[in-house]
């Protein structure tokens, strides 16, 4: 979900708005007194009272907060923090270890490197103050949309402080509760006159709530992602459509397909949907073969391709297809990489079927097929390694060669160099 990329985004007006922030007893009378305006019949009919409401609200929401802003440091904060922790401890979160700092009305969480990573509001000056600000900001519209500047830069406000609250629940592990606080980032601005569709908040508020299993819930804004035609990262909206609507399983997964071939979330979903659904996976090539003829200059679908044969236990019509990638564009690793895993998995199994065989005749056959796909995955993943420019592919398949090497490391001087070549690959980076 990019966590961290947008809290840093949001940092900078937090710290630009530090100066303004109102102590909790102040923002109680501001929002006190923008109240009793509100209900004033003659001061109601101004735009200008909803939206000093509105400002009194997000007061209350960022008092407690005060003069610290995330991602600072100990050593920022200490220069304008007063108030000290009553408590302190090492917890355990979604993403790692922290240190939490207890606080009369917040929670701070400090991660290894000594940033504070989440705030957690304890007791807030005003439940709810944020959808209080949006319901009277869309007032102060109502009432006079030349206002509309104003109200704009207000929500669109709001909807970064509930997209932070969100990533700091989803982090604290409260994912229901940052599922509805992603939905509120999105409506925050899908009102006049922002009027916007918040794609990610909308897709985030979908994909925590299938994260608890809440399929109905997390079916509502998946589809809104659909309706809007924003598919997310590889096409995931397809793959969770898929699982949480089955009345249309088939049809989201086939879409998918044709638009994110290589897509592995959906190509696992349509394998199982006609292995256990119609036991045909004969569709799976249709579609694939009208890839092809769309984008015959395409190699990564021959390797789609291979990786459902391997799937399926063809494994001969996987290394051809893998192979076919080389022809298509030499440069392109991942037919080498598809190549050398099946064999490596292939040997892998060989070993777990030999460890448990008691026959010995039967053994020394698996061994022996063991050695033969353990040694097939050398060459592939070597070509792999020589033409990728990626340094995390090649650490990758240097963990991949080292193991298969060292298997033969006696057999010749030829497998113990290259054992100790992809050993201190591994060990000591390129």
């Amino acid at each position: 979900m990019k966590r961290i990329f947008i809290a840093l985004a949001l940092m900078v007006a937090t710290v630009a708005a530090s100066a303004q922030v109102k102590s909790p007893a102040e923002a109680k009378k501001m929002v006190d007194s923008a109240v009793a305006a509100s209900q004033n019949e003659k001061k109601a009919a101004k735009a200008n009272t909803w939206i000093n409401l509105g400002k009194a609200y997000v007061a209350a929401y960022d008092a407690p907060i005060g003069d610290i802003w995330q991602w600072a440091s100990k050593q920022e904060l200490a220069l304008t923090m007063k108030e000290q922790p009553s408590s302190m401890s090492n917890v355990q979160l979604s993403d790692g270890y922290y240190t939490k700092e207890v606080y009369a009305e917040k929670n701070l969480y400090f991660n290894q490197a000594g940033q504070l990573a989440v705030i957690e509001v304890t007791h807030p000056v005003v439940d709810g103050a944020l959808d209080k600000a949006v319901d009277a900001y869309v007032k102060a519209y109502s009432i006079d949309p030349k206002k509309a500047k104003d109200v704009t830069t207000a929500l669109t406000s709001i909807a970064g402080k509930y997209t932070t609250d969100a990533y700091n629940q989803y982090t604290l592990g409260n994912i229901a509760a940052a599922s509805v606080l992603f939905e509120k980032a999105a409506d925050a601005v899908a009102v006049p006159p922002v009027s916007r569709v918040d794609t990610n908040a909308i897709y985030n508020a979908g994909f925590t709530a299938l994260a608890v299993g809440n399929k109905a819930r997390a079916k509502v804004f998946l589809e809104r992602c659909y309706e809007v035609g924003y598919y997310a990262e590889g096409g995931e909206v397809f793959a969770k459509l898929a699982e949480v609507d089955t009345t249309k399983t088939r049809a989201y997964l086939e879409e998918g397909f044709t638009k994110f071939p290589q897509s592995q979330a959906i190509l696992i979903g349509l394998i199982n949907y006609y292995m256990t659904s119609e036991g045909n996976t004969d569709r799976l090539f249709e579609l694939l073969d009208m890839a092809k003829v769309n984008e015959p200059n395409n190699p990564s679908l021959y390797y789609v391709e291979g990786n459902i044969r391997t799937q399926l236990g063809q494994y001969e019509k996987a290394v051809e297809a893998y192979r076919k990638c080389e022809e298509i564009s030499p440069s392109y690793e991942f037919g080498f990489i598809g190549e050398g895993i099946m064999y490596y998995n292939r040997a892998v199994e060989f070993q777990d079927k030999a460890n448990n065989e008691m026959d010995d005749t039967k053994y020394m056959a698996l061994v022996k097929d063991f050695e033969m796909s353990l040694k097939n995955c050398i060459a592939p993943f070597e070509k792999a390694f020589e033409i990728t420019q990626d340094n995390s592919i090649k650490t990758s398949i240097a963990e991949y060669l080292k193991n298969a090497c060292y298997r033969f490391r006696d057999e010749s001087p030829e497998y113990m160099e290259k054992y100790e070549k992809y050993d201190g690959i591994v060990k000591n980076g390129l």
